[in-house]
């Protein structure tokens, strides 16, 4: 039998802009990147989020953009039937500037990818739509959590993974990595 490796069988973590942490002081976000320093989570952002987060003039946030991998793939059109879709469930009285069309479309990324959005985009009092206030819909098309909901996701896979790699070293034998029970800590 073989023992479980340490990076996570779980989909790839498309970051969106809002979440890019410059100045590093988003604890879940530096949590995550922990993680993908670690090799534990994969971490990327779609071209349309990178395209965003480096328009914004700010030198540190540029920096830390390209620090993530990034599709290359072209940014969907507004005909297609996903952008349709998507942008009906975010915006049902249409579309009114770039950033809502971004938006449409980094969900539209994520979607294809099947990666997991993680956002800060909404479900708050202030703005009680965007992305997370609409995840519900959406859920037929892409998984969408905040990064807190990320960081519960993650440390429960690695509680999983620690459990079957400790019974099987228990009723096989062998070794357990030097990593079991290591990685759930807070940065």
């Amino acid at each position: 039998m073989k023992l479980l490796r340490r990076m996570l069988h779980i989909p790839v973590f498309h970051i969106d802009t809002n979440l890019i942490n410059a100045r590093q002081r988003l604890p879940a976000v530096n949590q995550l990147e922990k993680w993908y320093e670690d090799e534990i989570i994969l971490i990327n952002m779609s071209a349309t989020a990178r395209q965003e987060a480096q328009a914004g003039g700010s030198e540190d946030r540029m920096r830390k953009a390209n620090q993530h991998i990034f599709t290359i793939t072209d940014p969907i059109s507004e005909t297609d039937p996903l952008f349709k879709q998507v942008a009906s469930i975010l915006f049902p009285k249409g579309i009114n500037d770039q950033g809502q069309r971004n938006d449409v479309r980094i969900v539209c990324e994520a979607a294809k990818y099947q990666a997991i959005l993680v956002t800060a985009d909404g479900a708050s009092r202030s703005q009680p739509g965007g992305i997370l206030g609409n995840r519900k819909s959406l859920c037929d098309l892409v998984q969408v959590m905040s990064p807190d909901e990320a960081i519960g996701f993650v440390r429960a896979k690695l509680v999983e993974r620690d459990e079957f790699n400790t019974r099987c070293v228990a009723e096989f034998g062998g070794e357990l990595p030097s990593w079991t029970g290591q990685d759930t800590g807070d940065t």
